[in-house]
């Protein structure tokens, strides 16, 4: 890609753009058949973080960065806009060649999720703020995505009270973008993340009108000098509050 054309992306199609790339050489890294499970989770994050950090330093140089794999910088809490990434979100998932595993680009601004796309390299998607898909309507039982190894008791809680169907699935951004495809309703995690977990994530889900925000329903912030990250929920904004209730309650 050329400088011009670079210099003419939008932050939001560069993120799309970048997201699609390390998605495809994950695949390709994979393909190789040379590695296998650890090792192959190893590599693909190494290969993609390499990409993503190059590429993000380059096409903007005066923002601040912060991703899984690299060490803090905390130059970066001095920045307006910050680039959060996560370069294979669901390493686990990725390693075992399956297909509930995500890249991450984000943009935070002052803070807010503003920008970002998450890429689902195996379904050959990405999901992006600049680019809106119809949010379907929810069926009649709700449907819960929680982790597949390990469901947070509080999700499960809520979806007895709800009666709504727990769906196992990997990585955070995978979750997130269930609800945006329409493939399940609510996303509740309380079982701790990392600010490159969920900040492309929630940009998307904002940008598609969804309810994100922490489980007693104050704004996730980003670029914090600590990143850790206790919980969430992205939701419809019609199931939000009754979802907020039960935790109130529970």
């Amino acid at each position: 890609m050329s400088d011009a054309m670079n210099a003419s992306r939008t932050d939001a199609e560069l993120a799309a753009h970048l997201a699609d790339v390390a998605g495809k050489l994950l695949l390709q890294v994979r393909a190789s058949g040379a590695l296998s499970a650890k090792a192959l989770g190893n590599a693909g994050d190494a290969t993609a973080n390499q990409f993503l950090c190059h590429a993000i330093r380059e096409q903007r140089p005066d923002d601040g960065l912060l991703s899984e794999e690299e060490r803090d910088n905390a130059a970066r809490l001095s920045k307006s806009r910050v680039w959060i990434i996560d370069p294979v979100d669901g390493t686990r998932e990725y390693g075992e060649q399956r297909s509930d595993w995500a890249v991450h680009v984000g943009l935070s601004i002052d803070g807010v999720p503003t920008t970002g796309a998450v890429a689902l390299p195996d379904l050959d998607l990405v999901l992006r703020t600049d680019s809106l898909i119809e949010i379907t309507t929810a069926p009649p039982r709700l449907r819960m995505v929680v982790s597949r190894t390990r469901p947070a008791k509080e999700a499960v809680f809520v979806a007895e009270e709800l009666g709504a169907e727990l769906i196992p699935m990997g990585s955070a951004g995978a979750k997130a973008m269930a609800i945006v495809r329409g493939e399940a309703d609510i996303y509740l995690h309380t079982g701790g993340q990392y600010e490159w977990d969920s900040c492309a994530p929630a940009a998307v889900a904002a940008a598609h009108g969804l309810h994100v925000s922490r489980v007693d329903g104050s704004p996730l912030l980003y670029n914090q000098q600590d990143v850790y990250m206790p919980d969430l929920l992205i939701c419809r904004k019609d199931h939000a509050q009754t979802v907020l209730d039960i935790l109130r309650q529970g």
